[in-house]
């Protein structure tokens, strides 16, 4: 993740990540909400269905998308699909 950017984007993959700009700074949360919000847009889910669960105060974290398949994620955020 990378908070205070100038757009709000999925970027795409960086190493075995996803890397996802905010505009919102990391403050009480804001850039973390801002990143589920991101990934759920891009993943066509609801706000709600994208929580980080690892890494709340790291630039890294995981995130976990409720209401799709890991293979659907992977196609919609243009990644490639482990072998």
């Amino acid at each position: 993740m990378v908070p205070g950017s100038r757009r709000t984007e999925v970027s795409g993959p960086l190493g075995d990540r996803l890397k996802v700009r905010v505009s919102a700074p990391p403050e009480d949360g804001r850039a973390n909400r801002a990143v589920c919000e991101t990934l759920a847009s891009a993943l066509g889910l609801h706000d709600r269905d994208v929580t980080i669960i690892a890494g709340h105060a790291s630039p890294e974290k995981t995130a976990r998308a409720v209401g799709i398949d890991h293979a659907s994620a992977a196609a919609k955020l243009g990644l490639s699909q482990p072998s």
